[in-house]
């Protein structure tokens, strides 16, 4: 087995700069409208320098408190790698670009501060497209610094030419192509601003070579200038006391809770407004910590693989308030179909999103913690003037449905390992305080479902997007910015094959990721609707990593530098993670050898309502005469 030289792992360790694990979620929060400003607390303020647009670059970096960018150079973007070679931000050398754009969107999620990713131009800013594109999908704030060439030879297919700001333009927030060596402080100040305020999203910063060679002055802090751009952050008064009062009318009310809590830092409130109202709690799959799962107001997560509690609580609840969250197709199945009785209060501080799915009964534009708090408020006003819903009915219908239908699995009838018990295990192992990296498919479903989600900032996945490659880098990202908590990626065969030569970057600059390799031989989403829907015919899904053990994940982790295990009974499960999670000096991968044929249930299949919820396959729930 290969390890990183003890000299490797000091040089790492000297140049890691631990960033501050937020001490609670409004803490989290701080480090977000921190991250937005130009001027930093605690960064002193730098004086003006005759210096070259790559350092007006670096040297703007510096001045928004960055303290790791994730990249590769290249031509394009050469210019600005030779100030960073004596700068206070430390550059992670990344093996492919998607690892750059989605280990800065893992620190991002897991720091609330701004994730940053630098690439060449062409094929270097092109392989940034899909990160991009994920965090915009999930709202997060990521800043990509993009080389172009340069001015003359815009617009002449010159080598290495793409219209990166045009390609991401869908995708981004926002995205600058910078015309002027005076303009980059102002840019990259206002890139961070757009990124981390609002609805947080990615921002493309798209510099010519010549640009970054030109000479400037580098003056700090700038003034930015972006007229029509305030975000509305505190709510109406009159729309709170509106929905305050239907929340203490109502006999079937669900708080239908999205990323978007998480991302104000009102988890603390969420859970004060929850049990003031006594309402059941549903969190989406990009919401997971936000409210704990051991609480007894939760209901789980609901949507195509939710409890059937959850989707029962949503499908015929008489009043739904949303908060931060979007009314997605993966929540609401068949549109037409979803909560037919509910009278809709929305939350969100993105305007576009409310009324875009489902219709507002009462529409709410404001930051989540402003809202949450202002309801709290207001819903107490509600009380003391004796206006108090009574749900004892409503929890009896959803206690009785959480005992019939609870989240389970059957062991595999082969006696193969179960996918299930491992990430079970693992959740129970790790612990709550544990951050949990997923890929896309069904480890990402199982890992949703049997890990205990107790604290905010402790759940990161591709929810929109759906991101195969996802977790590796990721994970990865998470551990630079919380170098001292323990950062577990649990990822699918298919998934890991796509980015898992960043393992090697782990390696070399001292991340110690866990990774538990869920390894079914197969594309298991994709097998399990061949299985359901298509009769069985496995048309391409069959990876190959069992029948012929190509690739050997063992051997593939120790040639990159990692510690590899392999466990492929239920009786060395435990004794694998202990193991795993005993090493602290190198990454770790597991390859969990698991049965090919377990599926994640329950399940509403795409397009279909979510009356049609399947607890297993051929099972679909008994709801009582009087529930329907």
């Amino acid at each position: 087995m290969t390890r990183p030289t003890p000299e490797t792992l000091a040089h790492s360790a000297r140049r890691a700069r631990a960033a501050a694990e937020p001490a609670s979620d409004a803490d989290h929060a701080a480090a977000v409208r921190a991250a937005a400003t130009p001027a930093v607390p605690g960064v002193r303020t730098p004086a003006p320098a005759q210096v070259s647009g790559a350092g007006s670059l670096v040297r703007s970096l510096e001045a928004l408190g960055v303290d790791v960018v994730f990249g590769i150079p290249g031509g394009a973007i050469l210019p600005a790698y030779d100030p960073l070679y004596d700068s206070t931000v430390r550059h992670i050398l990344v093996r492919h670009e998607q690892g750059a754009g989605h280990a800065a969107t893992g620190y991002a999620q897991a720091t609330g501060k701004v994730g940053v990713c630098i690439a060449t131009s062409g094929p270097g800013a092109t392989n940034l497209v899909t990160p991009i594109a994920d965090a915009y999908m999930d709202s997060v704030p990521v800043v990509a610094i993009t080389g172009q060439v340069a001015r003359p030879s815009i617009g002449t297919d010159a080598f290495q030419e793409a219209d990166i700001q045009g390609i991401t333009l869908p995708i981004t927030k926002h995205n600058f192509l910078v015309q002027n060596a005076d303009e980059i402080p102002r840019v990259l100040a206002e890139a961070f601003h757009l990124a981390a305020t609002g609805r947080p999203g990615p921002v493309l910063v798209d510099i010519p070579k010549d640009v970054l060679q030109a000479a400037t002055t580098f003056a700090w802090p700038p003034t930015l200038d972006l007229p029509g751009y305030r975000p509305t952050l505190h709510p109406h008064g009159k729309q709170i006391r509106e929905a305050a009062r239907l929340m203490t009318a109502a006999r079937r009310p669900v708080l239908y809770v999205g990323g978007g809590v998480l991302k104000a830092g009102a988890t603390e409130g969420l859970r004060r407004l929850a049990e003031l109202t006594g309402i059941p709690v549903v969190t989406t799959l990009m919401a997971l910590g936000a409210f704990p799962d051991s609480h007894p107001q939760h209901l789980g997560m609901p949507g195509m693989h939710g409890t059937v509690a959850a989707v029962y609580g949503l499908q015929k609840a008489d009043l739904i308030v949303a908060l931060g969250a979007r009314f997605d197709d993966r929540v609401t199945g068949k549109l037409d179909s979803f909560a037919p009785d509910a009278t809709v209060v929305h939350a969100d501080i993105d305007p576009a999103e409310i009324g875009k799915n489902r219709h507002a009964d009462v529409p709410i534009v404001g930051d989540a913690r402003h809202v949450i708090d202002e309801l709290i408020s207001a819903v107490t006003a509600e009380q003391e003037a004796g206006r108090r819903a009574d749900l004892a009915d409503w929890w009896v219908q959803l206690d009785d449905l959480r005992k019939r239908y609870p989240l389970g699995y059957e062991e595999p009838a082969d006696g193969t390992l179960s996918p299930q018990y491992v990430i079970k295990r693992l959740g129970e192992i790790a612990g709550p305080d544990a951050i949990y990296v997923a890929g896309v498919g069904q480890h990402q479903m199982w890992a949703s479902q049997f890990i205990s989600y107790e604290k905010p900032h402790t759940w990161l996945n591709s929810g929109g997007l759906g991101t195969m490659g996802y977790a590796v880098p990721a994970a990865m990202g998470a551990k630079v910015g919380r170098p001292d908590t323990v950062v577990w990626a649990v990822d699918g065969d298919g998934c890991f094959q796509m980015t898992n030569q960043e393992l090697a970057t782990c390696a070399l600059e001292g991340i110690p990721v866990k990774i538990a390799l869920i390894n079914n031989g197969n594309l298991g989403m994709v097998r399990q609707w061949q299985t359901l829907f298509y009769g069985e015919r496995y048309s391409n899904t069959d990876l190959g990593t069992h029948k012929h053990r190509i690739p050997d994940f063992v051997k593939l982790a120790e040639a990159l530098g990692c510690v590899g295990l392999r466990c492929e009974t239920a009786e060395d499960v435990d004794r694998t993670i202990a193991a795993a999670m005993e090493i602290n000096d190198a990454p770790v991968v597991i390859d969990f050898v698991v049965g090919k044929d377990a599926m994640v249930w329950p399940m509403v299949a795409a397009g279909t309502s979510n009356d049609e919820i399947m607890f297993a396959r051929g099972v679909r729930p008994v709801f009582d005469e009087d529930d329907v």
